[in-house]
């Protein structure tokens, strides 16, 4: 390892370049659109309860970022008629959530110099598939109690490490899409 590498690992905490990630927070408070993202997915039915979904490039800090190609695929287990192939789009909600947690637990531990040696999670969601066979209409069709739990090893005492979860949950974007209402529209094209 160079000194330069020795160096620029240094700068780094969680594995976050510190003086990056304030360099895009100034970069931001002076020109507000560089905020903006636009993320985009494709998805493909396959057959019975499976489907793939393609993810590329994205706009983002006010262009287009072209990167290698995702693909993800998503199925119903067989208990739900469908076979098991890759997790159901619930298990993958439940991932986006943790996974953003998590970063959003990282990202704002490093901001204050909080080094994390460790971080695991665990979610549970709960639904009823009465509101989605439209069996019941007082019953929400998707998840209608979901309990998370993250734990941590970090260099800070308790309290602080309370605050930061808290801080987790408050600044997270897939927490504040689950939490409040999202505008989404859905229009139909004929093939």
């Amino acid at each position: 390892m160079t000194t330069q590498q020795a160096m620029k690992a240094d700068d780094r905490v969680n594995g976050i370049d510190v003086d990056r990630l304030q360099g895009t927070i100034e970069a931001i408070k002076a020109a507000p659109a560089l905020a903006r993202f636009t993320f985009r997915a494709a998805n493909r039915w396959m057959k019975g309860g499976h489907s793939r979904t393609s993810i590329q490039g994205f706009w983002g800090a006010g262009a287009y970022n072209e990167r290698e190609s995702f693909v993800i695929d998503s199925a119903e287990p067989g208990l739900i008629l469908g076979g098991d192939e890759a997790p159901n789009p619930f298990e993958y909600i439940l991932h986006a959530l943790l996974a953003c947690l998590t970063t959003t637990f990282v990202y704002h531990a490093a901001l204050r110099g909080v080094r994390v040696q460790a971080v695991e999670s665990r979610i549970e969601g709960d639904l009823d598939l009465h509101g989605f066979l439209g069996l019941r209409e007082d019953i929400p069709r998707g998840f209608h109690e979901i309990r998370a739990t993250l734990r941590v090893r970090a260099d800070c005492a308790e309290p602080k490490l309370r605050e930061l979860v808290q801080l987790a949950q408050q600044r997270s974007p897939v927490f504040e899409m689950m939490t409040s209402a999202v505008r989404l529209s859905l229009t139909c094209e004929v093939m």
